[in-house]
This record gives C-alpha cells, structure tokens and sequence, in this order.
C-alpha cells in the first residue's frame, strides 16, 4: 500500500519542523476561560474579558519571545482578540515569525460506563472549525486527551483506546486541512504512584495512541506529540530524581515513538518552574546525542506561572512580568539543548 500523503504534506512538514526548531519550544497559552478565570481569581485578578486580553497580550508582545518561543497555543477567544492598539495577535506572531496554533478539543468529558475516567470531545463539527482557523492564519492545532493513574485500576484500556482513537481521528482531520496537530495524551501527575507505573502507563498509552494514528492514515513527518514526562506522582513517599526522570523518559519515548514523528514537546504538568526546566536540560545532557526527534517545551504554567503572580492585571507590574516570563522562555530553550544550569537561577 502508497504511504498517504495529505494535499498539504509539504507545508505540514515545514511548519512542524518550524515549531521544534533548535533553541525554541512552544508557548500554551490555551487555557479555557474558566481555566483561565480560576487562576486569576488566586492572585486577585478580576476574571473578565478584558483581563483575560490584557494577560494574552503581555505574554504575546514580550520583547524577543521569538528568540525562544516558535510560536504560541492560542483559545478560541485569544485568537480572535487584538492588542489595545488594535493589531491582531495572529498579526502580532506573524511579523514576529511565529508559528500561530489553536486549541480545538472542548475538553475532557466523562467517558460512559466507565468510573471517573474521562474522554475528550470535540470531533463534531471539527472539519468546518480547522477549515475556519486555517483561514484566519493558524498553522498548527491541539487535542488534549487525560489519563488519570488510581489505585483503583485506572486507567482501563477502554478509556486508553477510547482516547487514542479520538486523537488520531482529530490529527487525520487536522491534516486534511492543513494544520499540523500536537496530539496530547497527558498521563497525570496527581496521585501517589511510583515512577515504575508511570512508566508502564505512559508507555501502553503511547504504544496505543501510534497504532491508531498509523490506522488513521496519519503522516508522522507532520505531528507534533506533546506528552508528559515519567516521574513518580506528586503524592508519592519517595519520588524520583532529576537523573531518572530524565532517563526513564527517554527510555520510554525510545520504545514507543517512530523516529520519523516531527517532534516532542513536553507538558509541565504540575511541575515546579525549575524542575521542568532541569528535567529537560538533563534529558539532552544525558541523552541528547540519542534522540531522533526534536525534544523540547511546550510548557504553560511553567513560564506563565511567574509573570501571572506578579502582573496581579496591574499595567504598572507588566513590564517586570514580562521580563520573568522570558526568563523561564529562554531558560527552558537552553535546556532543549542542554546548556542550561541551576546557577543561572540566581545570576
């Protein structure tokens, strides 16, 4: 069988490589509104509209973000906003020679039959909402899909399958219109599991979610995988260090993800700041002469996460937020190439 090529393969390829380009990574600035909403409500921050486009656009005109950051995972409503001056933030990326993206799954849903375990929606109407975003300027997509580790068994195969199915019909259709997809299968980091159950579950979620997007006819030089990292649950008595999470990692990725996939971009997924930083700075150190894909970021509250405590939605802390958002930026993009180091934290 003629491997299948999407109309727009020579682009997709383009754009994909593109995103993981050497030193840069991927700025998720996608939350939903009610997401977005609960993390001001935290820090005093009024949750309005308003607010919501003077955050996005702080984040989107930081000075040199494009020296770090490829381009940014946008919402539904951040990327039709524009600045107070009234240009566009698909303009805003596009002079800045980024790549615009697009959250287009509407979450995580409970999966029937089940108990407590979730599967995520969106493929109604998905071919006519990519075919709109293409044509406003987005090149790029993302399919967010939960698995949750339990004591209980969790998670089943069912809901396994259920969302790898749901990711590769998403990126099939993604291509078709000309978007390159991110697919998501974030393995959380709740719980009190080991790291060797971590491992065994990110590495039967992936296995799954490369056999449907090989039945789904989708081209690997043309898809992004932002996954999860191993490591041990937050709860957990005794978690693992740097070194391993680095190692088991790759490991895993080694095992499970063709070499011919576009890239990896890694979630911070509760993460501390600097040990997510730390954790892909080790993974090249270590490793990097190994990888046959790009590895790098596409962290949200891991750069966000300084910036948003200090604006507090006051103009007169925007430029200070904005100098600790591109710190974090540029720190995680010397770590997509090993040269990061935990002293350059206090310098």
């Amino acid at each position: 069988m003629t491997t299948y090529r999407p109309e727009k393969a020579d682009e997709l390829i383009q754009t994909a490589r593109a995103m993981v380009a050497p030193g840069k990574g991927i700025l998720a600035i996608d939350e939903s509104n009610g997401t977005c909403n609960k993390r001001f409500e935290a820090v005093g921050i009024d949750p309005s509209e308003e607010k919501r486009r003077q955050y996005r656009e702080l984040l989107l005109t930081i000075p040199d973000l494009e020296t770090y950051v490829s381009g940014a995972i946008l919402y539904d409503e951040t990327i039709r906003q524009s600045t107070a001056d009234g240009k566009s933030f698909i303009d805003v990326m596009r002079e800045r020679g980024q790549v615009v993206g697009i959250k287009v799954d509407t979450g995580a849903k409970p999966l029937a039959g089940s108990d407590g375990e979730k599967v995520t929606e969106g493929l109604d109407g998905l071919r006519e909402r990519i075919a709109e975003y293409y044509g406003m300027g987005a090149r790029f997509a993302k399919w967010r899909a939960v698995i949750t580790i339990g004591r209980d068994g969790r998670p089943t195969r069912g809901c396994i399958e259920a969302n790898a199915h749901a990711l590769a019909r998403y990126a099939a259709l993604c291509q078709e219109g000309g978007l390159v997809p991110i697919i998501e299968p974030e393995v959380l980091i709740d719980g009190d599991h080991d790291i060797d159950t971590c491992e065994r579950v990110t590495e039967e979620e992936l296995n799954e979610v490369f056999r449907q997007l090989y039945h789904q006819n989708v081209m690997l030089e043309g898809v992004i995988l932002k996954t999860s990292m191993v490591i041990s649950g937050k709860d957990a008595a005794s978690r693992a260090g740097v070194e391993e999470v680095a190692e088991r990692t790759v490991e895993t990725l080694l095992r499970t993800v063709p070499a011919a996939l576009g890239g990896v971009v890694f979630l911070s997924g509760g993460q501390g700041v600097e040990e997510s930083t730390a954790h892909l700075n080790a993974m090249h150190q270590r490793h990097g002469d190994r990888l046959p894909w790009p590895l790098t970021f596409s962290y949200a509250r891991a750069i966000q996460g300084p910036a948003l405590g200090y604006w507090k939605g006051e103009s007169a802390n925007a430029e200070e937020a904005q100098k600790r958002a591109f710190k974090r930026a540029k720190f995680n993009g010397l770590a997509s190439e090993g040269k990061y180091s935990a002293d350059m934290e206090s310098a």
